[in-house]
C-alpha cells in the first residue's frame, strides 16, 4: 500500500504570474497572514488553509479575476478589514444575494481580494 506523503487531501495550486515577487510574497505573507507552502525558483506557493496560490515572478502580472479568502466568523472578517482597511475598496457589509458577510480590497499589484464570512452552513471541505 502507498504511503500518503501529506496530511491534507491533495488539491491544486492556481498560479498567477506577478511582476513583483518579493513584494507580492511579503504582502500576502505579512499582511494576509499566509504561510510559505513551498519555494522554487521565482515561485513562491503560500497557503491559507486549504487554498495554495503560486506566484510567479515574470515580466508582467494576472491581474484578471478575484481571489477570496473565507473565515468561520463576521469577526474574523472584520479584523482583516481593520487589517487592510488602507486597501480596502469597500467596508464589511452582508450581501443577501449570496448570504454572506464580506468586503473587498486589492493587492500590491491591483489583483481584486475578497474577505467573507457565508451567513449560512457549508459543507465540509474533504475528498469524502
Amino acid at each position: 500500500m502507498r504511503r500518503k506523503r501529506y496530511t491534507e487531501s491533495m488539491a491544486g495550486i492556481v498560479f498567477l504570474r506577478t511582476a513583483k515577487l518579493g513584494q507580492v510574497r511579503a504582502f500576502y505573507t505579512e499582511r494576509i497572514g499566509m504561510s510559505v507552502w513551498l519555494e522554487q525558483p521565482d515561485i513562491a506557493i503560500l497557503r491559507h488553509g486549504n487554498l495554495l496560490i503560486g506566484f510567479h515572478g515574470q515580466a508582467s502580472a494576472d491581474l484578471d479575476g478575484l481571489i477570496t479568502f473565507f473565515y468561520e466568523t463576521r469577526e474574523e472578517v472584520d479584523a482583516m478589514y481593520e487589517r487592510v482597511r488602507d486597501i480596502a475598496s469597500t467596508e464589511p457589509r452582508e450581501n443577501s444575494k449570496y448570504r454572506i458577510y464580506n468586503f473587498f480590497a486589492v493587492d500590491p499589484e491591483g489583483r481584486k481580494l475578497e474577505f467573507q464570512h457565508f451567513l449560512h452552513p457549508v459543507p465540509p471541505i474533504t475528498d469524502a
